[in-house]
């Protein structure tokens, strides 16, 4: 075993996580899961949301079986929703092409949508102890820093270089302790900002920590102003109920339930088409922003109310009446459901 991978393990047998809902009961499927769920969240965050999936989708082919709606409903709050919409399409692919087992050939694993290079040699090592190499976040800013790999990840070259790098430092023997471990060190010690190098099991060798210059690696995204793009959201609500629509599948919050989108038309025009009202009333509320990787969204909600919710649009297909003391009727994004708990605020304040 190198020498890199040695120090590595004995740091983890004595510090390193073990005890992580995922590291129960392991399974390819509860790794997977794990895997789709901490890319780009924090472990913390995670928990919860993968015990209550587990609960609900016990394995592949309950999460097959089960509706898209259910599936989004229950990543409610994680963001990046395609990554629910890709781990529903993988399990149903598992189902019909593997019987609903979980395949162990590299090559079948990382066909599945959603499923790269990393997150299938993830799931093959630490669930199949198969030797398979990974470099997800956390390993591209520890083997980075360890060898002063300059430059941004993202870039082939530089990618391609730190894929060299883990290779060799993957070793033959424990290898899923190995895979848990150099995750952990990045997670724990290696982090992004204040890394506790005085701590770390691979530091007497390492080129950044010599230089004194950990926070130059890896090397940054470059820069680019964000656009900013403003909407107008329309919480069109009677009583105790909201008007959703569906999303479409693909772009942004694709298959989820929001606020439907004013866009050219005016309030008077989209009230008198989509629910048969006239001359509704309506209140402006403060914008509320969003933040995606690649633009800021702006959105302006805007409160209409109306008499009576029409029969016209409650078909629960691709629009609907939602009560809001009862379950949504599926996958709701973060900011839309920030901006339906003010109507139940409203609700209570009026009480």
């Amino acid at each position: 075993m190198n020498d890199f991978a040695t120090r590595l393990l004995s740091w983890f047998d004595e510090h390193g996580r073990k005890d992580l809902p995922w590291q129960r009961g392991i399974t390819p499927y509860r790794v997977w899961v794990s895997e789709i769920m901490l890319q780009q969240t924090q472990v913390q965050t995670v928990i919860p949301y993968f015990e209550r999936f587990m609960a609900s989708f016990p394995d592949v082919t309950a999460l097959a079986d089960a509706s898209l709606d259910d599936v989004l409903h229950h990543w409610s709050g994680l963001g990046y929703y395609a990554r629910g919409r890709n781990l529903h399409k993988a399990a149903q692919a598992v189902r019909d092409d593997f019987g609903g087992d979980f395949p162990t050939s590299f090559d079948d694993v990382v066909a599945l949508p959603g499923i790269g290079r990393s997150t299938a040699g993830a799931i093959l090592s630490i669930a199949c102890g198969q030797r398979q190499v990974i470099l997800d976040g956390n390993v591209k800013r520890v083997l980075a820093r360890h060898g002063a790999i300059a430059g941004w990840p993202g870039k082939t070259a530089v990618q391609n270089e730190l894929w060299q790098i883990a290779e060799a430092c993957t070793p033959n023997a424990r290898v899923a302790d190995y895979t848990q471990a150099i995750m952990d060190l990045g997670a724990t010690l290696c982090t992004r900002s204040k890394p506790a190098c005085e701590r770390c099991p691979v530091a007497n060798d390492c080129v950044a920590m010599a230089e004194g210059s950990a926070m130059n690696y890896p090397g940054k995204k470059p820069r680019k102003a964000k656009p900013l793009k403003v909407t107008t959201m329309l919480l069109a609500t009677t009583g105790n109920s909201v008007y959703l629509e569906k999303r479409p599948a693909s772009g942004i919050w694709g298959g989820l339930w929001s606020l439907p989108e004013l866009g050219d038309e005016d309030v008077a025009g989209w009230s008198a088409r989509v629910l048969s009202q006239d001359a509704p009333r309506t209140e402006q509320r403060q914008t509320l922003r969003h933040s995606f990787s690649h633009y800021d969204l702006d959105i302006q909600p805007l409160v209409v109310r109306v008499d009576a919710a029409s029969s016209k649009v409650a078909d629960g297909d691709n629009s609907t009446w939602y009560r809001l003391d009862e379950l949504p009727p599926g996958g709701i994004a973060a900011p839309v459901r920030i901006l339906i708990d003010s109507l139940q605020e409203d609700d209570v304040q009026n009480s």
